[in-house]
């Protein structure tokens, strides 16, 4: 039976590892989604093992990823550009509000960058917008221009140009931009982390 090469039996452990922390797995939750046994998911992890094509295809499979992602193979580098023309645009039925997602959609990427524009007296979280993000989620906002206010589990804070937020982003939340002029903001999403 095939094995992946050597050299990379550590940079899957680390691999696998994370993106299943990312997830909110155990390794018995991983072991029922993959049909890998925990202790063997426990040693490829320690880079104690290597997988074969096989194994590492079932693990792939528990993780939501093909095998060529888990492994790496469809990417071109260490570094991946996403020219303005390539940006990832929500959905325009949205009134007055419109985003786009400025990251590369990347297998195992745990966090998202996204720009949003807010005509004066709209708010984000309307039909089309994102989902409320997953459990453990935490955002960071910019204000790069105008004026909002985030709405988070029921208090408001208003929000100047400059201004930057952070929360967990699993609670209820929504920014609402009160005045007159357009708004925009960036916001990281870090997907699946613990609070601690």
């Amino acid at each position: 039976m095939a094995t992946v090469d050597a050299s990379s039996v550590a940079l899957i452990g680390s691999r696998v590892r994370a993106l299943r922390e990312a997830m909110d797995l155990s390794l018995r939750d991983l072991a029922e989604r993959s049909g890998v046994s925990a202790p063997m998911l426990s040693q490829v992890e320690r880079g104690e093992t290597s997988p074969t094509l096989q194994v590492a295809a079932r693990i792939a499979n528990g993780l939501d990823l093909s095998l060529s992602q888990l492994l790496r193979l469809d990417e071109g580098g260490a570094v991946t550009i996403v020219r303005v023309d390539e940006r990832r645009r929500g959905p325009t039925s949205v009134s007055g509000h419109s985003y786009e997602v400025l990251t590369p959609p990347l297998p195992g990427q745990r966090a998202e960058l996204s720009r949003h524009l807010l005509s004066g007296g709209t708010a984000t979280g309307g039909p089309g917008d994102p989902p409320v993000h997953e459990p453990g989620s935490r955002e960071t906002a910019l204000v790069e221009r105008g004026r909002v206010v985030l709405h988070c589990d029921g208090v408001q804070y208003p929000l100047d140009a400059g201004d930057t937020v952070t929360f967990d982003a699993d609670l209820p939340h929504h920014f609402e931009n009160p005045g007159p002029e357009e708004a925009s903001l960036l916001a990281i999403v870090s997907a699946g982390l613990r609070r601690s």
